[in-house]
């Protein structure tokens, strides 16, 4: 019994680790690639410094370097549509939560 109890722990903390992992990987993605460019876009929160300031940002600039090692030119950003969330107080909807700048770009 003592064992059965152990593996349901351990398998409980993979599931949760897994969703946590999961999650996390949804702020930096490639929404569009070519063999020439593509767009990567990346969660921010205005009240942290909005997209310049995001913690994503260097994320997706590396995400971009990686594409094109020979440089890169911008070709447009701004903020993209996001996903609006139920907040947890009682059906409010928390804006910042979905909001995503984008970066369209082409490899040199």
């Amino acid at each position: 019994m003592d064992s059965r109890i152990r593996n349901r722990s351990a398998a409980l903390w993979f599931v949760v680790a897994g969703a946590l992992l999961i999650g996390c990987s949804d702020a930096v993605q490639m929404a569009h690639e070519t063999d020439t460019g593509g767009v990567v876009t990346y969660l921010y929160k205005e009240e942290r410094g909005g997209p310049m300031g995001s913690r994503h940002r260097n994320e997706a600039l590396q995400l971009i370097d990686k594409k094109c090692p020979a440089g890169y030119f911008v070709i447009r950003d701004g903020e993209v549509k996001g996903n609006a969330m139920i907040s947890s107080q009682e059906g409010q909807i928390d804006e910042d939560v979905g909001r995503r700048w984008g970066i369209q770009f082409r490899c040199k």
